[in-house]
């Protein structure tokens, strides 16, 4: 099974491709799409969904894992994340991939064991469980451990439904 985990920001949105074959698990790709402050919101949209949707037509995933909506104190910070999600979730639903969707808790406490693990507990904890050789940016950090989340939320006894 292959999971694309989505961290979505509108400046920066964290990605990252995980196999998993039986328990063990892989990376195959994480990164950033990063866009600056001068760029209008229409054009980093489009960036987010392309490169998403370039993802997805390279690594063919069987699902994506997305960060479930939050809250912010500031409406348009709400609203520019909704919008990087929209993006997201478009290119996923272009190529007919179940998405599914996890509070940023869950995603710690599959990965560090603890709901409130701060961003270095989670870039150490993905770096020792995908045995990788360097810590991964915090964005690309975070979608791996929405990927993971995934992977430990799938069976028989799953209550997860797709977006």
């Amino acid at each position: 099974m292959i999971i694309l985990g989505v961290d979505t920001s509108l400046r920066s949105t964290g990605y990252g491709v995980l196999e998993l074959e039986g328990s063990k698990m892989k990376a195959l790709d994480m990164g950033n799409i990063k866009n600056p402050q001068t760029r209008k919101v229409s054009e980093c949209l489009k960036a987010i969904h392309d490169k998403i949707a370039a993802l997805i037509e390279t690594y063919e995933p069987d699902v994506m894992s997305v960060e479930e909506v939050i809250y912010a104190k500031n409406a348009l910070t709400t609203l520019a994340l909704g919008q990087a999600r929209g993006a997201v979730i478009l290119a996923g639903v272009n190529a007919n991939i179940p998405i599914y969707e996890y509070e940023p808790r869950r995603m710690k406490k599959a990965v560090c064991g603890n709901g409130l693990a701060e961003k270095a507990q989670i870039q150490r904890m993905i770096k020792t469980l995908l045995n990788l050789s360097e810590l991964p940016q915090n964005d690309a950090a975070d979608a791996l451990g929405l990927a993971i989340c995934h992977a430990h939320s799938r069976g028989p006894l799953s209550k997860e439904e797709p977006l």
